[in-house]
């Protein structure tokens, strides 16, 4: 059963040359303005305990769609039909009145959400506690940060377990600590059957937290389907768009070596490799997500070659925290590993074998890259999906490969027994 369904939903928007013209259109009945077509033709369904990325540019239709599903805004055309309690969080300090401490708005934002009082009291110390705002929530929320905003938004909005949970882009204004909390709050949301709808530029965390991801582009849907999926042609489309000042600058070198020996020739503006995927595999070649302390594994980067006679170097690194990394295997300095010139079109997959896997307790992720042929400029890097160690008798973070050896000594002890 859905908890979300949105059907043939058309969202438009008026737009006036002048202010006056809202009043001569309302007096003479005649239109003076033209229509913005903000959404067309989006449908879509929400199963329970499913959770939903929505991907796109900015002016998309993201914010609009995401009003619309709470009920901020009403659809031009079409229908929305939402099942259960619904908390949102959407626009800063939405839902705040800006005079009132804190503590006053716990209460305010969770009347919104439709939530009696007495159950708000029993609530009122655990939001306080998750917000970390313990120091000024009695403080009027007007002398708030964006940044403490969020913190009590997301903390009410998330502690009073609504069946369906919509976040619209509010964790980017977070701190890291903060956002490791709201992350964990989230898939405990996941865990216990709710749905919830997630928009961020952040694509690794719509592949996490979501199962389905919908990309809007100027208004329609141009792909829903599994997050990875989705993830992955959204970004290879970004990439495919971006700028790369530095391989410029590098290729913009190589052409004027060329003018000078007498070859204008340009070099190629376009990236030499995307890559495809990022996966650890077993010794059989099997995905996994799950690894044992000192399990042999594959660590695979799949790519495509988008330039002919395209030299590329690549490179794995397992990642913790998507900050510290853990170990790295690069390949710009081995003569031993192909790195081409490879043909356009070509799909390349590159693999290494780790005879032991050496840490022993926590998760991380794999990291896959593919660099110029500097070995300076990384074209495009990709995760893979989160992978945990299990669980393992042990102490420390990391296992080393070791064997055991145990030697007896007996010249001593039948020296003291011929003696006796």
């Amino acid at each position: 059963m859905h908890s979300i369904a949105v059907e043939n939903v058309f969202k438009d928007f008026r737009i006036y040359a002048r202010p006056q013209d809202r009043l001569l259109e309302l007096l003479l009945r005649k239109p003076r303005h033209r229509d913005f077509h903000v959404l067309q033709d989006i449908s879509f369904n929400v199963l329970e305990g499913k959770s939903l990325g929505i991907i796109g540019d900015n002016g998309a239709g993201k914010s609009t769609l995401m009003k619309l599903l709470v009920g901020t805004l009403q659809p031009t055309r079409g229908s929305v039909d939402i099942r259960g309690q619904v908390a949102a969080l959407l626009e800063l300090g939405a839902g705040f009145h800006p005079e009132f401490s804190g503590r006053r708005n716990i209460y305010l934002n969770a009347s919104l959400l439709g939530v009696p009082d007495d159950d708000i009291e029993a609530l009122e110390n655990d939001i306080i506690a998750f917000s970390e705002l313990e120091d000024f929530i009695d403080q009027p929320v007007k002398t708030y940060s964006s940044g403490m905003y969020v913190r009590l938004a997301f903390s009410i909005a998330t502690m009073v377990r609504p069946d369906v949970l919509v976040i619209d882009e509010a964790l980017a204004v977070g701190d890291i600590a903060f956002q490791k909390k709201c992350v964990q709050r989230m898939n405990e949301f996941r865990k216990q059957q709710k749905s919830m709808v997630f928009c961020s530029h952040s694509m690794y965390h719509v592949q996490e937290l979501c199962d389905t991801a919908l990309w809007l582009e100027k208004g329609r849907i141009r792909e829903i389907g599994p997050s990875e999926d989705i993830v992955a042609r959204y970004e290879d489309y970004c990439n495919s768009r971006r700028v790369y000042t530095t391989g410029e600058a590098h290729a913009n070198e190589h052409a004027n070596d060329k003018v000078l020996a007498g070859d204008a020739a340009e070099a190629p503006a376009v990236k030499d490799c995307r890559i495809i995927h990022t996966v650890m595999r077993d010794v059989d070649g099997n995905e996994i997500r799950e690894v044992e302390p000192l399990q042999e594994v594959i660590l695979e980067l799949k790519a495509e070659v988008q330039n002919d006679a395209a030299h590329c170097y690549f490179g794995f690194a397992l990642m913790q925290d998507l900050e510290e990394i853990v170990s790295s295997y690069l390949a710009t300095d081995r003569p031993d590993v192909e790195n081409g010139p490879f043909k356009k079109g070509e799909i390349i997959t590159v693999q290494v074998r780790l005879s032991a896997m050496t840490l022993r307790v926590g998760k991380f992720h794999v990291l896959g890259g593919v660099a110029d042929d500097s070995g300076l400029l990384w074209y495009e890097t990709r995760l893979s999906k989160e992978i945990t160690i299990k669980p393992n008798k042990g102490l420390g973070p990391y296992v080393m490969p070791s064997t055991w050896d145990v030697v007896r000594d007996m010249s001593n002890t039948e020296d003291q027994s011929s003696s006796s």
